[in-house]
């Protein structure tokens, strides 16, 4: 019976983490409205992604948990450095591309991360990784190289070593938030930590996008689309991720969430075939959230992402 409930247990989180995934995938296209339609820099659109997000999470929060959010102070600051990380790992990707370009910027991000999950996770939370579990990381980040595409020789318009290591940052910031979360998930709900990391990354972003946010004219239809990023792949999106942590290993995780470049892959293929009508005769480019997308010859390659 126990193991029964345990491989329930571990089918929802699979599900929750993929799915959450999934949502992420939606923020690129979703964005792109802004971008026409504003001057909104994409460490706003970071800001605004937890702001909008933070007032539905701390509702449920306050449902759900309540006044009994008595933790140890250690799991409070857990929570905190998540938020901070949250912040961190995007104003870096974004640094890294103004050193050494989306395209190399993206290879070093998306294929690193899921190797330092593996890797930590077996360090910190002492989970073993299985034959299946290397097999289904090789696999993946196989599949992010041909996402991506070779970058070629594009120039280096910056440093190329001080590009690298805020890419390396940028993964290891995500890395160790899947590390976190996988146990804080074990002690706590997945609401209140997401509550918690929500608040302070805003907080943190905050002074970086100040300017900016200042200086834009919004219309109704730029509101429309912050509040669809705050709520579905921001506040709904992590609190799956968050809940599907309890009951799947941390390697594993990462290795779902690279549903997430798949499904913008995917979304900017109908994007572009909605408005060109072809895609074979057509090269263009969608920049959006931090996705460059380089549609050429019916493929579509990954730029860059967060």
């Amino acid at each position: 019976m126990q193991s029964h409930s345990s491989s329930q247990g571990s089918t929802a989180g699979i599900f929750a983490v993929a799915m959450s995934a999934i949502l992420w995938g939606t923020v690129g296209v979703a964005t792109q409205t802004i971008y026409r339609q504003s001057e909104l820099s994409a460490v706003s659109v970071g800001f605004y992604r937890l702001a909008c997000g933070f007032p539905f999470v701390a509702l449920l929060c306050w449902k759900i948990v309540g006044k009994d959010c008595r933790l140890p102070v250690r799991h409070y600051l857990q929570m905190g450095l998540v938020g901070i990380l949250l912040a961190l790992y995007q104003v870096f990707f974004f640094a890294a591309i103004s050193q050494i370009g989306v395209a190399v910027a993206t290879l070093i991000t998306l294929c690193t991360a899921p190797v330092l999950v593996a890797v930590i996770s077996v360090v910190v939370l002492r989970e073993r990784l299985t034959g299946a579990t290397l097999l289904s990381l090789s696999a993946a980040v196989i599949g992010i190289v041909l996402l991506v595409g070779r970058p070629g020789n594009i120039p280096i318009q910056g440093s190329l070593p001080l590009g690298v290591a805020l890419s390396l940052g940028s993964a290891t910031g995500y890395a160790i938030v899947t590390i976190i979360g996988r146990h804080l998930a074990r002690s706590c709900h997945a609401i209140l930590s997401t509550t918690v990391a929500f608040g302070v990354g805003a907080l943190l972003l905050l002074p970086f996008a100040a300017a900016n946010l200042a200086a834009v004219t919004y219309t109704a239809r730029i509101w429309e689309v912050i509040c669809y990023i705050g709520l579905v792949p921001t506040a709904v999106a992590y609190l799956l991720f968050f809940t599907g942590m309890r009951s799947i290993r941390a390697a594993s995780a990462s290795i779902l969430t690279l549903l997430e470049p798949l499904t913008a892959t995917i979304l900017v293929l109908v994007y572009v075939w909605r408005t060109a009508g072809t895609i074979g005769s057509h090269r263009r480019t969608v920049s959006s959230d931090g996705y460059g997308y380089s549609v050429s010859g019916g493929k579509a390659h990954i730029l860059s992402s967060v």
